[in-house]
């Protein structure tokens, strides 16, 4: 019996070292934006991981869309009119970081819906009705749960309601949140990363040079 029973705890022993070290290995720990300003404010998810995409998200688009006068606003507005009109290359913005960034948001299965084949962000995620529930702006926080009560949420369709004002996105990082989340990585589900450049020319992004503030649309 003894026999039995000390095997039976070496055999349980190993698995829940075995588990536990998958459990850390999965774990993301290469944070580069955490001295950055708090993004969401929702209970019961992984807000320091979501705050990392967001902030990878606009150093990549930012770095893509370099030029003289480039700014976190001009970039937002190519990004999305880029997006919404099927003209965007998204392997030309990934970088090594991205990746890293993407493979620790695909260990939330809670927020992704692979089973669609459009759209593979779930729109019935906690991460959405948080998104939801915060949106500064009235009209955007109106189109917005409009379309996710009608199933009809899309890039393109709540794209259309950014894109004569995507600098709102500089200051409600809830939207923004939401547009990095499904413009951006849920499309990196079909991406092959052995085709992709991720050598991509590193620049110092100041995320605190933007411009001012719009007075809120009510």
């Amino acid at each position: 019996m003894k026999t039995q029973f000390f095997k039976l705890f070496a055999i349980t022993l190993i698995i829940s070292l075995a588990s536990c070290k998958n459990e850390k290995a999965n774990v993301f720990t290469d944070y580069k934006f955490s001295d950055k300003p708090e993004t969401l404010a929702c209970e019961g998810m992984d807000t320091k991981l979501l705050k990392e995409a967001l902030y990878t998200f606009e150093d990549d688009i930012i770095k893509h869309y370099n030029s003289k006068n480039s700014n976190l606003s001009q970039s937002y507005s190519r990004f999305i009119n880029e997006a919404i009109s099927n003209r965007l290359k998204i392997e030309d913005l990934i970088s090594a970081h991205t990746v890293k960034v993407f493979e620790a948001l695909k260990n939330n299965n809670a927020l992704w819906d692979l089973n669609n084949a459009n759209n593979k962000l779930n729109y019935n995620s906690e991460a959405l009705k948080c998104i939801a529930n915060n949106i500064n702006d009235n009209r955007l926080k109106s189109i917005f749960n409009s379309l996710l009560s009608t199933n009809s949420m899309s890039p393109k369709l709540f794209g259309a309601a950014l894109q004569s004002n995507a600098r709102i996105l500089l200051n409600d990082r809830y939207v923004a949140t939401y547009v990095a989340l499904d413009f951006y990585y849920s499309k990196l589900f079909d991406v092959d990363f052995t085709k992709v450049n991720l050598e991509v020319p590193q620049t110092n992004v100041d995320f605190n040079k933007i411009p001012p503030s719009e007075p809120k649309e009510n």
